[in-house]
């Protein structure tokens, strides 16, 4: 068996609101581990985590408001670019059909490729791809040997 992906790598996505984020994450298993209200002084700060059999994936989200527009890097953007562009979130889970069932029920509308299986010269896998309400491209898969120990 693929040993599971152990890194220290923290995502954190900067979005306006975090309903729809709770809402769509909650959908597909994460659940909401920490949470700081937005305050006057400081935008908000939500943490979800989605447990699985091969480890856990924690996502970050910062803002629930207007002030992720002005965020030092981000405010050279213009406000309607699609976020996340050119960069996709892969979360590999021990069972790909069970998420895939949760996201077709549940998030129709955000799957942007259906669960299909893929093959190259080492590999063979099945995976699925979906946005979510900001635009952030996810790639649900199976476990792959990506040279983890």
């Amino acid at each position: 068996m693929t040993s599971p992906v152990r890194n220290n790598l923290v995502v954190e996505l900067h979005v306006p609101d975090f309903a729809p984020i709770r809402g769509f994450y909650g959908k597909l298993g994460f659940e909401i581990i920490s949470e700081k209200l937005k305050t006057v002084e400081h935008p908000g700060y939500l943490v979800m985590q989605l447990k699985g059999d091969i480890g856990n994936t924690i996502i970050n989200f910062y803002g629930d408001d207007e002030r992720v527009f002005n965020q030092s890097y981000f405010k050279q953007f213009p406000r309607d670019t699609i976020r996340g562009y050119a960069i996709e979130m892969t979360i590999p889970v021990a069972d790909v059909d069970a998420i895939y069932k949760l996201a077709i029920e549940k998030l129709t509308k955000h799957v942007v490729k259906p669960l299909q299986e893929t093959k190259d010269e080492k590999w063979t896998w099945r995976d699925f791809r979906m946005a979510d309400p900001y635009g952030y491209y996810i790639r649900i898969t199976e476990l792959l040997d990506w040279g983890q120990e």
